[in-house]
């Protein structure tokens, strides 16, 4: 073998390496997320722990059916180990969107769209409407309460 096919070779070797140990690397994700955030100073409710492994191998949710971009399309082209934020990287105001500004913008002819928006400006409103309306879907489609809906469903007392 000439010097020129060795360090091709050694080159390609290198290279898989390389390709195979960032595949291995960047394959996993966390199969729990407990979903405390430091943006809140207290807690209200239990803490979620969510199972995302489950969520991903048992019920066969998809990237995109959670993961979305600034304009809320879904992001179904990420693959395991893609880097994503978290919610509270763009829903940025922790908690709920107070009841005095939903009525406020009621009584001012808001638009449903316009609340909304402005509800997703808030980290609990956009994790509960992500969460709850898919679960809310599946119980329609499997004609069950499987997946829970409801605060304490979630939210069990401690």
């Amino acid at each position: 073998m000439g010097k020129r096919n060795l360090i091709l070779l050694a080159a390609v070797g290198f290279a898989l390496m390389f390709v195979v140990g960032s595949l291995y690397a960047g394959s996993g994700f966390p199969d729990m997320i407990r979903m405390e955030n430091k943006a809140y100073s207290a807690h209200t409710r239990a803490i979620v722990d969510f199972n995302h492994l489950k969520h991903v191998e048992t019920y066969n949710v998809g990237c995109g059916d959670c993961h979305h971009d600034g304009e809320g399309k879904p992001l179904s082209d990420l693959k395991m180990g893609d880097p994503v934020q978290g919610c509270i990287e763009c829903h940025t105001i922790p908690g709920q969107m107070p009841a005095n500004l939903k009525k406020e913008m009621r009584e001012k002819k808001a638009s449903r769209e316009e609340i909304a928006a402005k509800e997703l400006e808030y980290h609990a409103e956009s994790i509960h409407a992500n969460c709850v309306s898919c679960h809310r879907e599946r119980n329609k489609e499997s004609d069950t309460k499987a997946a829970p809906a409801t605060c304490n469903a979630c939210h069990p007392k401690e």
